[in-house]
């Protein structure tokens, strides 16, 4: 297998309160894994502690076989990791298609030629409105994300998560405050996402969970309950009793 995450006994604690303990698995190329808990049971922390927003007291994060645990945010995008957030932190006045080609400036090392006109550079061009039309969003190139509908602003931020072409996207609540009409459109992204990357999505909707997951983690006080497939998940009497319930 092509391991592209893995967690060795990761640790965090604020003051007295273990918000995650010793929690271990790894992610491979393709994966869809969903994690999911009953709320405080540590899935925004530990997602935190992977992308580099938080530091863990202890235990390893490894990416594509480098260990990052003591890595930044941006090494850790570098070394080829992305995630979005449960609230957008989208630009609100800027264009839709300007942020996609930020992105691409920065992920090919270019921010610094920004003296020069974006137009300088057709082929970023180009690969930003071929993402916007991969996720539907051709449309509102122009438009400024203020402007779009909230499920819109979830569609450009995994937009703008795929330009920096990772290997491994984190995704945290994206269904998160989206109107049950956009919720297809999501779901229709989510399935459109490169079949190489391995996927990590945290969601309270367990509809889409057991239709976008082929693998779940279970959280219950910071530590992993269960990992398995969606139906030994379904059938697990720890999950239903602490989760999903009858």
């Amino acid at each position: 297998m092509n391991t592209l995450l893995e967690l060795k006994s990761i640790d965090k604690r604020f003051g007295g309160l273990h918000v995650t303990r010793g929690v271990s698995f790894a992610l491979n190329a393709g994966d869809r894994l969903a994690l999911i808990g009953p709320n405080g049971a540590g899935k925004t922390t530990l997602v935190n502690q992977i992308s580099g927003v938080l530091s863990s007291d202890s235990g390893e994060i490894w990416l594509r076989g480098e260990n990052v645990t003591q890595l930044s945010q941006a090494r850790r995008v570098r070394a080829g990791l992305a995630r979005t957030f449960q609230i957008t932190t989208l630009a609100p006045h800027f264009a839709v298609q300007r942020q996609i080609e930020l992105a691409l400036f920065e992920r090919e090392g270019m921010t610094g030629r920004l003296w020069r006109s974006i137009d300088a550079y057709p082929a970023l061009q180009a690969e930003a409105q071929a993402i916007l039309t991969r996720f539907g969003l051709r449309a509102h190139a122009a438009a400024a994300t203020q402007d779009l509908a909230y499920g819109e602003q979830r569609l450009i931020e995994m937009a703008l998560a795929l330009a920096l072409r990772p290997k491994v996207v984190l995704l945290d609540e994206p269904m998160a405050g989206v109107p049950k009409g956009d919720g297809e459109r999501l779901l229709a992204a989510l399935a459109s996402l490169p079949s190489e990357l391995a996927v990590l999505i945290i969601e309270h909707d367990m509809d889409l969970v057991f239709r976008f997951a082929n693998r779940i983690v279970v959280l219950a006080d910071g530590a992993v309950l269960a990992d398995g497939s969606p139906d030994d998940i379904r059938r697990d009497p720890r999950v239903r009793a602490a989760y999903l319930g009858n």
